[in-house]
């Protein structure tokens, strides 16, 4: 075994990347599949159908359902809340449930709810308390209930200023009509 498994975790999954870390009481299935160096903290879930990336933090708290795909280096923070079903009663499952997509480099925080069927874009950023009930663009900040836009974020995670800048790295960026990316 090349990944930590806390004594108190329950991991039925063979698919645990090498480095990572799964601490006390959480719960992995046995379909689930994880990345290297993924930090997966106490009393979280991951059920079968779920692909998480490299490089991942799941916080204490995150149930993560069927359907769900996690890029690298993603943070999800403490009590993230996923849904997979939109119409959901009690033992009554969809054919296939709703997909959620994080791409990769992208932060939701704390308390977060992440509505069935949405894309969080690359380097986006949800603001703590937030229920995002829409697709996200990468290098986007939202926050709010629901979560609307807020302004553009550098890959460093800092938010830029009116003229797309980085103040804290200097990075560059330009708003075409694919988005926000980087000048070269």
């Amino acid at each position: 075994m090349e990944f930590y498994k806390h004594p108190q975790a329950l991991v039925e999954s063979n698919n645990i990347g090498k480095d990572t870390r799964i601490w006390a009481f959480a719960h992995i299935l046995p379909n689930a599949v994880i990345g290297d160096n993924c930090n997966i903290n106490d009393h979280s879930f991951i059920e079968n159908d779920v692909i998480i990336g490299n490089n991942v933090t799941v916080k204490s708290g995150v149930y993560i359902w069927d359907g769900a795909r996690i890029a690298d280096n993603v943070f999800i923070g403490p009590n993230v809340t996923f849904t997979n079903d939109l119409n959901p009663r009690s033992k009554q499952y969809p054919s296939k449930f709703e997909q959620i997509i994080i791409e990769e480099w992208a932060s939701i925080g704390a308390n977060s709810t992440i509505i069935a069927g949405n894309r969080i874009g690359k380097y986006a950023m949800i603001g703590a308390g937030s229920v995002v009930t829409k697709d996200i663009p990468a290098y986007t900040l939202w926050y709010g209930n629901p979560a609307v836009f807020r302004g553009y974020v550098c890959s460093c995670g800092k938010k830029l200023n009116e003229k797309l800048v980085c103040i804290t790295c200097g990075k560059d960026y330009l708003l075409t009509n694919n988005g926000l990316g980087e000048k070269k």
